[in-house]
């Protein structure tokens, strides 16, 4: 049964605090592991998380900041210790090659896996597996920084109520799907398109064209809010979203469910996010990120 969720395992913006590790997201993928912005700390919450290096695929890291990207060091070493039976492919802007080097290489260790360096240089699509599409959209922020995006292809819903209509039963609904039409009946006539998923997730970004490219018509959206509404001129001064800034974007791209992370440590009463993300117009499921907390992709409509 495929499985299509979001672990948290940090949810602290630039320095990690008593209750909030830093950055470090999993996405699970119909088994595929897509791990985002492995910070300081992240293979510690993996194990608690009960997360293990034989799950990643893919490593996808926005920029290079340290709470974004420190825990790359202790995550490709466990891969390499673990010796992972399959290739790891890690995604960075290509900016930041020599930080990723020095990340890679911090300290010595026996290479056993096959680490697959694909540094994102432009907006567009990044890799083609069987089940989706991974996009990359340049953000705002003082280093260079992209977002990334998951779009799985549509497929199509047979109607059965269609099939009667038309007499269609047994071996034939096998034959009409392989061959598209069927004694004078279209495919199009007994089934419609099911649109695929879509999962997006920004981080240290202002508002600008990336961020609405990337939300756009996701089932999940995970997305920073670094500050509260009060504080827009710090966000827009350091390059970060408001609570409030993300919601709308949200509510505006159509998201069925929400994710707020990436919070400052100045803010010790998390339900003000929810309120003010609720206060922007957003209606649709909301989660304020907790670290250790698992939220599954929304079923398809």
């Amino acid at each position: 049964m495929s499985v299509r969720e979001l672990v948290v395992l940090g949810t602290a913006s630039q320095v990690p605090t008593r209750h909030r590790n830093h950055n470090g997201y999993l996405l699970r993928w119909d088994g595929r592991g897509i791990m985002f912005d492995p910070g300081e700390g992240t293979q510690r919450q993996m194990l608690r998380a009960g997360v293990a290096a034989h799950d990643l695929d893919r490593i996808c890291v926005t920029h290079f900041h340290g709470d974004h990207s420190l825990g790359l060091a202790g995550v490709i070493q466990r891969i390499n210790l673990d010796q992972v039976p399959h290739p790891v492919t890690a995604h960075y802007p290509a900016s930041g090659q020599r930080f990723f080097e020095r990340l890679r290489y911090a300290t010595a260790y026996r290479e056993t896996v096959k680490l697959v360096e694909a540094p994102v240089t432009a907006d567009g699509p990044l890799a083609v597996t069987d089940t989706y599409t991974l996009e990359a959209h340049r953000l705002s922020h003082p280093v260079e920084s992209y977002g990334y995006r998951l779009v799985e292809s549509d497929g199509r819903r047979i109607l059965p109520g269609k099939l009667a209509e038309h007499g269609i039963e047994g071996p034939d609904v096998g034959r009409i799907q392989r061959d598209g039409a069927l004694n004078g009946v279209s495919l199009d006539q007994v089934s419609e398109i099911r649109r695929g998923q879509r999962f997006a997730f920004v981080m240290d970004t202002r508002l600008c064209d990336g961020v609405h490219a990337l939300a756009e018509g996701a089932d999940m959206l995970v997305i920073e809010s670094t500050f509260l509404d009060e504080d827009v001129r710090l966000a827009t001064d350091h390059g970060h979203l408001t609570a409030g800034q993300a919601a709308a974007v949200a509510r505006d791209a159509g998201v069925r469910h929400l994710v707020l992370t990436h919070f400052s440590q100045r803010y010790h009463d998390s339900a003000a996010f929810e309120r003010q993300a609720r206060a922007a117009g957003f209606d649709g499921e909301l989660s304020i990120a907790q670290d250790l907390m698992r939220v599954p992709v929304p079923k398809r409509t």
